[in-house]
């Protein structure tokens, strides 16, 4: 019996490594975006993931285990931390700030000043973040009948890992630190299936129930104590394009969701519209309209379908139960 070729011992030569090497090399001539070739003042993503787990550390004390808080050395702890995330953060915003200095072919700007200044604002702005996610917390524990305690919900829940770092990551948005917010929160986005861009704007009391797979574009607005459940989508329509045929960036694009609104699992609400205040929206619905306050948006109620040995059973959707014969097991 013949070897199939691709069966036979292959060696792979010092020639070869050399030809697979140029011919990959070649491949890197041009590019840019997917090379990170002579791009020293990028900034590093493991190091952005420590500065985050950091910041856990002072909005939830002792939460994460990594360091035993006590009310006698608290003080000495977040003071520690504080130093840390001051020494690193602004290293890894200065090496945003260059990189886009790089792009722009900006000579004048004092990257290391503005990464000091930006890294202190965040810190000035932690006890005001703690505050807020102190009402998440609370919505989560209001709203979830399954909920034990706060503990539980900042240790396991994945809303308020999400909601954490969106509340972070949106600090350093506004201060139009590039790179830095958007990689916190894809990394919030991988551990727990929730993706909220860090432009977003989220009012107070914000809760997410389950969460795996809710989207939440750069331009929605969402209002206070909203509730939103699993699969549900903030996003955009279809994008205008220029006349070269690209797509045009910036402008309102997601939704605005006002007060005391709730969004059941897999909803999809599209465009720059207005769900008013109060208003509830029911599970697999497409809206691309405004939904004006205090209103309930549901689907028609589907024909259901119920299946029995040797009978099929017929819910219409009128309610009324129809039976039909079917074909029984051969003797």
């Amino acid at each position: 019996m013949q070897e199939a070729p691709t069966m036979r011992k292959k060696r792979l030569t010092g020639k070869k490594i050399e030809s697979l090497v140029s011919e990959i090399a070649e491949t890197y001539k041009g590019d840019s975006g997917i090379n990170f070739i002579d791009a020293s003042n990028l900034p590093v993503r493991g190091k952005i993931l420590e500065i985050l787990d950091l910041l856990f550390e002072v909005l939830f004390p002792g939460h994460t285990g990594k360091r035993t808080v006590t009310k006698s050395n608290i003080n000495f702890i977040v003071g520690d931390i504080l130093c840390e995330i001051y020494s690193e953060l602004s290293r890894q915003i200065e090496r945003a700030y260059q990189y886009q200095c790089r792009i722009q072919k900006c000579d004048g700007c004092d990257c290391r000043t503005m990464a000091r200044n930006v890294t202190q604002h965040l810190l000035s702005r932690l006890p005001n973040i703690r505050k807020i996610l102190k009402g998440d917390v609370k919505a989560a524990f209001d709203g979830d009948p399954a909920a034990k305690s706060y503990e539980e919900i900042v240790i396991s829940y994945p809303c308020i890992t999400a909601i954490a770092t969106y509340r972070i990551a949106h600090e350093l948005y506004l201060e139009q630190v590039p790179l830095i917010p958007r990689i916190m929160a894809e990394c919030a986005h991988t551990k727990t299936g929730i993706d909220i861009h860090p432009g977003a704007k989220i009012g107070r009391n914000f809760f997410i129930d389950h969460g795996t797979g809710v989207v939440i574009g750069e331009t929605s607005v969402i209002g206070n104590n909203v509730k939103i459940y699993q699969g549900a989508t903030l996003g955009a329509l279809s994008f205008r394009k220029d006349e070269r045929g690209r797509i045009i960036k910036g402008g309102k694009r997601h939704p605005t969701i006002e007060d005391n609104v709730t969004i059941y699992a897999e909803a999809t609400i599209l465009g720059d519209i207005v769900v008013g205040k109060g208003a509830v929206i029911g599970g697999n619905i497409w809206i691309k309209e405004s939904v004006p306050a205090g209103v309930t948006v549901t689907t028609p109620a589907p024909e259901l379908v119920y299946t029995r040995p040797g009978k099929r059973t017929v819910k219409s959707k009128k309610g009324k139960v129809k039976r039909e014969k079917g074909k029984g097991k051969k003797k």
